[in-house]
């Protein structure tokens, strides 16, 4: 048997028709026939039904198609795996990364690390907060940094750092010095309030907002580095983790406008793990060390 019969195979499987197969695979329609004709008088059992043009699945065929999926997939895995030992990677990490993490300080921390462990093979996924639980508990991925914690007892959950929320409003052009400090009521009230680009603490934060500031207009944002974009446009003003925008406040594109009249939340950076091995310890010690 043959891993090229078994590509054709799978391709015509997904794809329900041998002339599109030939087209995605680069090889003629007669060598699909040929491929799928030497599998099946291997496999002494009919893989298709025929129906004109159109072909479909024995219920042989659907039974062999889930172990034909798994031999390729070793096979591509260990080539994979020839080629990184080729290139002097001993050891790989697949990190999951929320897409505010990763947005911050972490190319730099991960260019940090390579340097250091130059054997170590890094591949980085970016999967919405909400999706790395899963990501990590299905062992698609070694590490999780995360926004939210996980509560599943099969998983790890650290804590790597809390950052404190600020309200966040575009320079309007004042001089620092001489001119009075932004009011918060007087933002809110006046200017819409750029919500949900963290998953973690906007549901309470906002039925908190509109106990003391009911007149406040929302606007649903998902993305942070959207929401600084529309509050340096003068679109609305909002709450960040500090450290999402400590370059702007430090370039003065925008500014920290203090809250008093009520206690801000926190926002939190979890690692989640579900094994517990020497790459992912190094990993997260590193990573410890710097200030996200």
């Amino acid at each position: 048997m043959e891993l090229n019969w078994l590509k054709t195979f799978i391709t015509a499987s997904e794809l329900g028709n041998f002339r599109k197969a030939a087209e995605q695979l680069y090889i003629s329609q007669p060598s699909v026939t040929v491929h799928i004709k030497q599998l099946e008088k291997e496999l002494g059992i009919l893989l298709f039904e025929r129906e004109g043009k159109k072909i479909k699945l024995t219920e042989s065929g659907r039974f062999f198609l889930k172990h034909a999926q798994k031999v390729i997939k070793l096979y591509e895995e260990g080539i994979s795996e020839l080629q990184s030992l080729d290139q002097g990677y001993t050891s790989k990490l697949t990190i999951a990364i929320s897409p505010l993490i990763a947005d911050n300080i972490l190319p730099f921390v991960l260019k940090q690390y390579l340097k250091k462990h130059p054997q170590v093979e890094i591949s980085v996924q970016i999967i919405e907060s909400a999706d790395i639980e899963k990501a990590v508990l299905e062992e698609k991925v070694d590490i999780g940094l995360s926004c939210l914690p996980t509560f599943n007892p099969q998983l790890v959950n650290t804590l790597l750092y809390t950052d404190k929320v600020i309200l966040v409003a575009p320079h309007d052009g004042r001089d620092f010095e001489s001119a009075p400090p932004l009011d918060e009521e007087e933002l809110l009230t006046s200017n819409y309030l750029l919500t949900h680009n963290h998953p973690a603490y906007w549901d309470e934060l906002c039925n908190t907002i509109k106990r003391f500031y009911p007149s406040t207009r929302m606007m649903k944002v998902s993305q942070t580095h959207i929401t600084k974009r529309f509050i340096v446009e003068g679109l609305g003003v909002s709450y960040l983790p500090s450290s999402t925008v400590r370059r702007e406040l430090l370039e003065g594109r925008l500014l920290d406008v203090e809250t008093k009249s009520f206690k801000l939340p926190e926002a939190k950076t979890y690692a989640i793990t579900k094994y517990s091995h020497k790459e992912q310890k190094e990993f997260l010690n590193f990573l410890s060390q710097f200030r996200l």
